[in-house]
């Protein structure tokens, strides 16, 4: 089972829209995860309409709009790994211990909110996940987004993607 993940698209504010090369990664994942900070409407809507499944909350940036339709802590059981996506988990010091005690039943977390990539596990097991953002690097050297595999109960062929700056 293909993942897609990505966070923070902030659209239109940081961009028009999304990358080529992400909307190319759409029709390739059986899940698509989006960790919140839409902003617009209309990338929900686009994302709705071209994943076959798609798990997704808001996040601090979006309005009434979005959070009438998002909740703030999706899961989602996915070839037998449990995962969470939520937006925000507070600062990167104590992150992992701190998201081990508010999410013992998961074994993945994907995040968004700091636009930084990230990967580790927390001592017990969670994988915590961060796919950056594809439209708005902040202090990072590239916009970025993650894909990954669920095969026989595990996550594998994890890639942090980057993508090339925008013309």
């Amino acid at each position: 089972m293909r993942l897609l993940l990505m966070s923070d698209t902030h659209l239109p504010k940081r961009a028009r829209e999304l990358p080529a090369q992400l909307l190319a990664e759409l029709p390739r994942a059986d899940v698509v995860f989006h960790a919140g900070d839409w902003v617009d409407t209309a990338t929900l809507d686009l994302l709705e309409s071209c994943s076959r499944r798609l798990v997704a909350v808001y996040g601090n940036n979006d309005g009434p709009e979005l959070r009438a339709r998002l909740p703030e802590l999706a899961h989602a059981e996915l070839g037998g790994l449990r995962f969470g996506t939520i937006h925000e988990t507070g600062p990167a010091q104590g992150r992992e211990a701190r998201c081990a005690a508010l999410y013992p039943d998961l074994d993945v977390l994907v995040f968004g909110h700091s636009h930084i990539p990230w990967d580790t596990t927390a001592a017990g097991g969670l994988r915590l996940l961060n796919p950056g953002s594809p439209t708005d690097r902040r202090r990072q050297p590239y916009c970025t987004y993650m894909t990954a595999t669920v095969n026989d109960g595990g996550l594998t062929e994890l890639v942090l993607h980057r993508l090339p700056p925008r013309g």
